[in-house]
């Protein structure tokens, strides 16, 4: 037996409450391991620790697993009545058997007495369990970069300092094209239609920039997009259409021009606000690379955009009122924390319990690119970005020497990282205004629809970047933040990509088993690249077929086919996809 590969402990993925009734037990093995069983039972159902009587628990198979690349990961639920649980695994591998235990592997379990060496799981606290707002599993998110969305004005208007909107042209970084909330709101009706349930919006309060990630002031709306009234206006038509609001809250660091920041830059270590940020040594340099030289920090080394101290309770302080100031103000339902990974924990639990004082289903998403398990504990974030699913996908499509298999150890990854029921609220992307986009990525639209179906498909809520309904395309930043192209989409030039996305978005919303967790791989075609998943519930089955291999491939008899793509006279084409439901 492989005891290198075996692991577990009684905290994060591995033992968690699911609810005040459910906890799931998870294990991860080797390949070599053939059978797993858990002893399980109250803690005191043999008497108090430390006593004499040797303690025996319910042994039940545990028959769930789950392929990675390296590891199987069997999983089991199990209910306490007490809300209490001790337990240890028996492994079976080949001819050996062994207990796994807290301290370690054994060959016998007789000296259980007392059982102060199994694992113990010591009272499911409600107030410890988290639970996620229910409404954003079945979200479908649409991300709009303001300055580049829609731009309208009064007929009796004229902004003649405002360039000529270049729809779907390349663009320049540092001009300023003047979308704005009335152009948002005159677009509402046309997301409603297309299936939108819910926006994110790139930062939208008052900078120098077009991205507005340099905030100069996080009360005051930029006057570009329009004014505090233009907001709640923008925020009431949208719910009245069923679409929430995200906005994004950009608190790892300020702008250049931020009043407390100037100050800073005045007078040193007399500033009140000297402490606000995270400065090693004053005078800076003018003009100079303060931020590589270590004289403070900031995001990335851009000196304009200096990095907030957010340890300092003054600034947790100032940023929760900002947070609150978002909600009571504009009754926005959701907030994005842009690179959320450098802001300290301190002041995410923190916003977390001030938010869910204001709206007790208010979704905190964090921008992290990585593992993020440190923020997903239940008392900080809901979600964050799913760049690893996006990232898994890519690498499959690119990398032909990955098999079929490869797509179910990456899904299995992507899905086995965190809680199930973070699992289940994950924002999930393919582009965004930091990547290119999709189809440029990808350079192929038969693989860019494959790929949404899958998005369509995955746990979690999902989330197009604006113009992907039309395929837009866009290299990396400002490529990727191209002008919406609405002449055009007017004039009907984009009506059957718009009308792909509807089917899309319409299966989504319509079918509760894309959302599902439980997803099963199926290996009937000896084809090394033709993927083929199921999504099951009590009702019925969705099976999504993807061929990526460069071969057609039959595939008869399908049940009611609610999305296709190059699937002709039974035939999947290379590129192509198929999604069917069927009723048990």
């Amino acid at each position: 037996m492989n005891f290198a590969a075996i692991r577990h402990k009684t905290t994060d993925i591995e033992c968690y409450a699911k609810n005040f009734d459910d906890l799931v037990i998870q294990l991860f093995t080797g390949y070599d391991v053939d059978k797993v069983f858990l002893i399980y039972g109250d803690p005191f159902e043999f008497g108090i620790l430390g006593g004499s009587r040797r303690w025996e628990g319910e042994r039940s198979e545990i028959t769930d697993k789950r392929r990675l690349k390296n590891h199987l990961l069997w999983r089991i639920v199990v209910s306490p009545k007490f809300k209490r649980c001790r337990y240890y695994f028996e492994i079976h591998s080949a001819n050996e058997i062994y207990f796994l235990l807290e301290d370690g592997f054994y060959k016998s379990v007789d000296h259980l007495h007392g059982m102060q060496q199994c694992f113990t799981y010591p009272w499911m606290n409600p107030a410890d369990i988290y639970a996620p707002p229910k409404w954003v599993e079945d979200i479908v998110w649409y991300q709009i970069f303001p300055d580049r969305f829609c731009r309208e004005f009064p007929c009796d208007v004229k902004n003649e300092a405002l360039p000529e909107w270049q729809g779907n042209k390349c663009v320049q970084k540092e001009i300023i094209y003047g979308g704005n909330f009335a152009g948002i709101i005159s677009r509402l009706d046309y997301l409603k239609d297309l299936g939108i349930s819910g926006i994110y919006l790139n930062p939208i309060n008052q900078s120098c920039t077009s991205h507005k990630y340099d905030t100069v002031d996080y009360f005051t709306i930029d006057p570009v997009l329009g004014d505090k009234e233009s907001m709640k206006t923008f925020v009431a038509e949208a719910h009245k259409r069923g679409i929430r609001i995200m906005l994004d809250g950009v608190f790892n660091h300020s702008g250049w021009i931020f009043p407390q920041w100037k100050d800073v830059e005045k007078r040193g270590t007399e500033s009140p606000y000297y402490s606000w940020f995270m400065v090693n040594e004053w005078p800076f340099d003018v003009p100079g690379d303060n931020a590589r030289k270590g004289k403070f920090y900031s995001f990335a080394f851009f000196d304009g955009m200096p990095k907030l101290n957010t340890n300092n309770q003054n600034v947790i302080d100032y940023l929760l009122n900002v947070c609150e100031t978002w909600v009571r103000d504009y009754d926005i339902d959701a907030l994005r924390l842009d690179v959320a990974n450098e802001i300290s924990h301190k002041f995410c639990r923190q916003l977390r319990q001030r938010m869910l004082s204001l709206k007790s289903d208010f979704y905190i998403v964090g921008e992290i690119w990585h593992d993020s398990t440190a923020w997903l504990r239940g008392d900080e974030f809901d979600a964050v970005m799913n760049y690893p699913l996006a990232n898994s996908l890519v690498n499959f499509w690119f990398d032909k020497t990955q098999k079929s298999e490869d797509f179910e150890y990456a899904i299995n990854r992507c899905y086995s990282m965190y809680m199930e029921q973070i699992s289940q609220v994950l924002f999930n992307l393919l582009d965004s205004h930091d990547t290119m986009r999709l189809v440029t990525k990808l350079g192929n639209i038969d693989w860019f629809y494959q790929q949404l179906a899958v998005l369509f498909t995955m746990p979690g809520s999902a989330c197009i970047y604006y113009g992907t309904e039309i395929a837009m395309e866009g290299g990396f930043d400002p490529d990727c933040r191209r002008c919406m192209p609405w002449d055009e989409i007017d004039s009907g030039l984009y009506d059957e990509k718009i009308a792909v996305m509807k089917q899309l978005i319409k299966m989504r919303n319509e079918n509760k088993l894309c959302k599902s967790l439980e997803i099963a791989f199926i290996y009937d075609n000896e084809k090394n690249r033709f993927v083929h998943y199921q999504k099951i519930g009590s009702d019925g089955v969705l099976d999504v077929w993807l061929n990526c291999s460069e071969t057609a491939e039959k595939l008869e008899n399908k049940d009611e086919i609610v999305f296709a793509r190059l699937y002709e006279e039974e035939q999947l084409l290379p590129g192509g996809v198929v999604v069917s439901y069927r009723k048990k």
